[in-house]
């Protein structure tokens, strides 16, 4: 393969990175969400996701109500993870009414995650600063490869590296 050639499938390798790039900031855009897509990683929403299912949020206009199933993260809690779980209980300030208390609960859990310790230390109940959106839809499943990836992060590479040598050393039609 001569440079002309090499430097075409570089090319080409970062129109494909800039693409995907572009798809994930538009949806990003249109759902209002930090994170549009997530893969559920833990049992506690069993039957209604399991693990491996991918979820599509959205960033609702109405104020999140009770059976709103969630994404939501709190910072200071230790986890990076965002958590799939269903609000039980809202409650709105009296102070303001575009503030709300949100508590939330794994529909597999015995437990609500404040008493199970989900929630940090101090936090009593989430407010709609930790909600990264809703839940609008789900493909089952298909994360699992993602979860595979994640538990087997040298699989991640061999894909990666394997995928990048083919990429590279095509041949253009």
């Amino acid at each position: 393969m001569n440079k002309r050639q090499m430097l075409m499938q570089g090319i080409n390798l970062g129109r494909i990175i800039t693409s995907a790039l572009m798809i994930w900031k538009s949806l990003i855009l249109w759902t209002g969400s930090e994170s549009p897509v997530v893969v559920v990683l833990s049992g506690s929403m069993e039957p209604g996701f399991y693990r491996g299912d991918i979820l599509f949020l959205h960033q609702p206009k109405q104020p999140a109500q009770t059976g709103d199933i969630i994404v939501f993260n709190t910072d200071g809690s230790g986890r990076e993870v965002p958590i799939v779980h269903r609000i039980i209980k809202v409650h709105e300030r009296a102070a303001s009414a575009s503030q709300l208390d949100i508590l939330t609960k794994g529909d597999n859990n015995p437990r609500d995650d404040r008493t199970a310790g989900l929630y940090p230390k101090g936090l009593l109940w989430l407010n709609t600063g930790h909600i990264m959106g809703k839940v609008v839809g789900f493909l089952p499943h298909i994360g699992r490869v993602t979860i595979i990836m994640n538990d087997y992060p040298w699989l991640k590479y061999a894909l990666i590296a394997a995928l990048g040598a083919v990429v590279l050393t095509s041949k253009d039609g």
